[in-house]
């Protein structure tokens, strides 16, 4: 009898366990049809980790995250790096005091505002075309996926495109929102970190009124086409655990998020993105946490603002590094966005657009803002200026107290 009493009970233990796995199920399914028709591209430089491909032992994988802002290359910053080397470009000083925070995470996103254009000659606005060392700085410090669909993405015509695109692929970097034909573009870019399938998908909402020509092979992804925009989010939350949107909308120089880019969230939310990344403002526009009809909740930042930039007003100088960690419940199944953070970022130069680089706003003084060159358009600029803004901004939740 003792023995039927056990045999019984495990039954019902496993029953239960069964139960349990099956309610906590993600609604990330993998549908074998869309397996077969895109396919899932993995980086060859994406930092796995030595377990990348064993199962997980412990109860949690935890995948880091960073993101940033437009990455804005003005012409002052491409001269001062060509200064300091004797030939071609040197960008390291501008990023160097941001870079470890950069190689920290397991993932690093940036938006690639000027095109990188290896058939046409460096320049400045209005149309951007920044040289390769820039690029390959930006791999170097440890970004991994770069959106390239923005408003400058035609700066060089489609010819200048394509160069981009492929000056991109030659270095095994993940990008969004732009592809050379339809046969790239039915490659969804997946990465695979500790066994976690992460989608990326970009767009943009505007090119300047610049166009692609009418009988072009190349696809830039806009939101003139939400119908193809939203399926493509659809078909990346099919083949993988995890899909981020790099959206490049709204309005310039404007901290609150429009209708049109609330709605937008929404419907990429309802369609399976779980973590939009704004940028185009140039200004950081606030995070929040938006649910869905699934039950599920979508972390959206709807501006970064700019990573780096020579331009010339208080606000434009703070960007923001969108921090968060994907967590997967390895009994479970069941993924969850936890310990999201938003920092600041400042563009700092000297008189005349002198010296421009990064630093993180924890370690920016009074002192190096009392030098700043923005004083001259922005006399009120100053590190409380900074902390102001970002608190009227940001939700306190999301601040790192320091």
């Amino acid at each position: 009898m003792r023995k039927i009493l056990s045999v019984v009970l495990a039954i019902i233990i496993f029953l239960d366990v069964v139960a349990i796995s099956v309610l906590f199920i993600d609604r990330k399914k993998s549908d074998p049809a869309i397996d077969e028709k895109y396919g899932y591209g993995i980086n060859a430089n994406q930092n796995n980790g030595a377990e990348g491909n064993e199962e997980p032992s412990e109860l949690f994988t935890r995948v880091t995250f960073t993101a940033v802002g437009d990455n804005l290359i003005h012409d002052a910053i491409y001269e001062q790096a060509a200064a300091r080397t004797s030939s071609g470009y040197d960008f390291e000083y501008a990023y160097q005091n941001i870079s470890d925070k950069i190689e920290a995470k397991d993932v690093a996103i940036l938006n690639q505002e000027t095109i990188i254009s290896t058939d046409h000659n460096v320049s400045s606005y209005p149309q951007f075309n920044s040289p390769t060392e820039l690029g390959e700085e930006m791999l170097d410090i440890g970004f991994d996926v770069f959106n390239i669909a923005t408003n400058h993405s035609i700066d060089c015509g489609e010819k200048g495109l394509i160069s981009a695109i492929e000056f991109w692929k030659s270095k095994n970097a993940v990008t969004t929102g732009a592809y050379l034909n339809e046969a790239d573009f039915q490659t969804i870019p997946v990465t695979e970190v500790k066994g976690i399938k992460i989608a990326y998908v970009g767009f943009t909402e505007q090119t300047n009124g610049l166009k692609l020509p009418s009988d072009t092979d190349v696809i830039l992804m806009t939101t003139n086409d939400e119908e193809r925009l939203i399926q493509r989010v659809r078909d990346a939350d099919a083949i993988a655990d995890f899909v981020i949107v790099n959206a490049h909308w709204g309005v310039e120089y404007t901290h609150e998020p429009n209708d049109t880019q609330r709605n937008l969230a929404k419907k990429l939310g309802e369609n399976g993105a779980d973590v939009i990344i704004g940028t185009h403002p140039h200004v950081i526009q606030p995070v929040e946490f938006i649910s869905n009809s699934d039950g599920s909740q979508t972390l959206v930042a709807y501006s970064l603002g700019n990573f780096i930039s020579a331009q010339n007003r208080g606000p434009r100088m703070l960007g923001g590094m969108l921090n968060f960690e994907l967590v997967k419940n390895n009994t479970t199944g069941e993924f969850t966005v936890e310990n999201v953070t938003f920092e600041g970022v400042v563009t700092h130069y000297g008189y005349d657009y002198s010296n421009i680089r990064v630093y993180p706003l924890e370690s920016y003084t009074d002192e190096l803002a009392s030098k700043h060159g923005v004083l001259s358009k922005t006399s009120s600029f100053s590190r409380k200026y900074l902390d102001d803004i970002l608190e009227d901004v940001i939700d306190d939740q999301f601040l790192v107290k320091n």
